[in-house]
């Protein structure tokens, strides 16, 4: 019986023993990785920005008077020249006639100076005359001529008068709305000079900003050759002076708008100035493009809020990962490497974020396993094994140019130009006196 009972218990103690190594075994937890890829991939990094037009100018009164009329609708597109107000010029036509008179008074005065001038030379010649009569006769005719040049002048300036009672486009562009009503009294000098203002559309302007970290980026990676721009080498550098006579079609680097839709807008900008320096409040370079704009289209306005792309600048086999695979701590990106053997290495990138994936510059190296989802719930030194994800760089989605919303607009700004009466104002005329 004794026998009997150590065989028993040297049982229960084998099997709990087993139980014990079986329970202590830990548990290896799969984690979602990915591979490390190295490829090109182009920059494609928004910025918000705002159009402005290439000139933005103030239409004012060179001369007072009457306000009689508006030749023009307001907010349409007018031709250089055009005639846009007209103020009364009926005193300006009199001081015109005025002046015209008091020259051919002048010029009267200098024929007849100049005829006894020549009598008195001719007298001079043989004595007749003193030098004194000589002398006034000539001085007659110096002022004479003097006095020509003065009412010359008068008559010129009064012809300017007149002109500026004329107020005529400076530029084609969109005349904006008129500040003063027709019949209202206008002072050059005053705020009643203020008749509107004009913005020309072609070309566009399209100011936007970029960081200042970015704009390192680009010009420290096409200095080592990390970034391309278009097809061109990067050891061939171009100046900005010849860049700007590129037109955007021949430029390696050109930027597209986008439409508040999505669509691009159908015209390349070429970048035709950036900044001297950071500005230190926001850390970015103020930038902008210009857009041309043939037809006077207004799908791109001034004012309006749009997004660029810098297109044409390309990372030349960048080492790229998901957003998810980073860990943000406060110092640095963290990102955690399996190795061969299934052991989770803490390890600090520095990189790039565009859209959802990192351009990392340094800390890992292509075909490296990073775990990509859960990095709460793991930490170095640990076993994991690695469920591999598939991850690639999305195929960028081919924009539209909006060419056919441009025709249907086209057709509203026609169909509300001839739908509406003109607004054009002139003061009433007086009625014909009978006869």
């Amino acid at each position: 019986m004794k026998k009997a009972g150590l065989m028993v218990f040297v049982a229960v103690f084998m099997l709990m023993a087993c139980h014990k190594k079986e329970a202590a075994a830990p548990v290896v937890p799969v984690v979602s990785a990915v591979k490390v890829i190295q490829q090109d991939l182009p920059w494609n990094i928004e910025y918000p920005a705002q159009v402005a037009g290439s000139l933005e100018i103030q239409i004012r009164a060179q001369v007072g008077g009457i306000l009689k009329e508006r030749l023009y609708n307001e907010g349409e597109y007018v031709e250089e020249g055009t005639l846009l107000f007209q103020i009364d010029d009926s005193e300006y036509k009199v001081a015109l006639e005025k002046a015209q008179g008091s020259l051919a008074q002048a010029q009267a005065e200098e024929k007849r100076t100049k005829r006894t001038f020549n009598r008195m030379k001719t007298l001079r010649a043989s004595n007749a005359v003193s030098q004194q009569d000589y002398d006034n006769a000539l001085s007659a005719y110096e002022t004479a001529q003097a006095n020509v040049k003065v009412a010359q002048a008068a008559v010129e300036g009064a012809e300017i008068n007149l002109g500026y009672t004329k107020v005529t486009a400076p530029i084609s562009g969109i005349a904006g709305e008129a500040a003063q009503s027709v019949g209202s009294l206008i002072s050059p000098a005053g705020e009643t000079g203020y008749l509107t203002n004009m913005v020309q559309i072609d070309p566009l302007y399209v100011k936007f900003s970029m960081p200042g970290s970015q704009f390192n980026r680009l010009a420290q990676g096409f200095a080592s050759g990390q970034i391309a721009f278009g097809n061109a080498d990067p050891s061939k550098k171009i100046s900005t002076e010849e860049y700007r006579k590129k037109s955007a079609e021949e430029a390696s680097v050109y930027i597209e708008a986008v439409l508040p839709n999505g669509e691009i807008y159908p015209q390349r900008g070429k970048i035709i100035f950036f900044d001297s320096g950071e500005n230190a409040q926001t850390s970015s370079i103020a930038m902008k493009a210009e857009f041309a704009n043939p037809t006077n289209s207004r799908l791109l306005m001034p004012g309006q809020f749009v997004r660029v792309h810098l297109v044409g600048a390309t990372y030349k086999e960048a080492i790229l990962i998901p957003s998810s695979a980073v860990l943000h701590t406060t110092n640095e990106l963290l990102v955690y490497v399996v190795d061969a053997n299934g052991a989770i290495e803490s390890r600090p990138i520095t990189g790039e974020l565009q859209e959802d994936m990192y351009i990392v510059t340094s800390g890992l190296k292509n075909g490296e396993t990073v775990v990509s989802e859960g990095l709460s719930r793991v930490h170095a030194g640990q076993q994991v094994k690695a469920d591999i994800q598939p991850f690639e760089v999305k195929k960028q989605q081919e924009r539209t140019s909006p060419l056919a919303d441009e025709e249907k607009m086209d057709q509203l700004e026609t169909a509300i130009e001839e739908s509406e009466v003109p607004d054009a104002q002139s003061l009433p005329q007086a009625p014909a006196a009978a006869n």
